[in-house]
């Protein structure tokens, strides 16, 4: 094991991999901040109410020349 590191540089491999860690922890909790459940900073988003989502829009009315 002690001569891995006589191909690498101690300093540069742990700079790298501490970098690398940092990275995928702040891409881990970006992604759960993103779901509903895992969202420790907003808190579960209200459901939408069913009757609101089925209510009828009017058709969109174009001119005709």
């Amino acid at each position: 094991m002690w001569r891995m590191w006589l191909l690498f540089d101690p300093r540069r491999t742990l700079i790298a991999l501490f970098t690398f860690l940092f990275a995928l922890a702040l891409v881990i909790h970006f992604i759960l901040l993103s779901t509903d459940r895992f969202n420790w900073l907003e808190g579960p988003r209200a459901k939408a109410v069913a009757g609101a989502m089925k209510s009828p829009t009017p058709p969109a009315q174009t001119q005709s020349k």
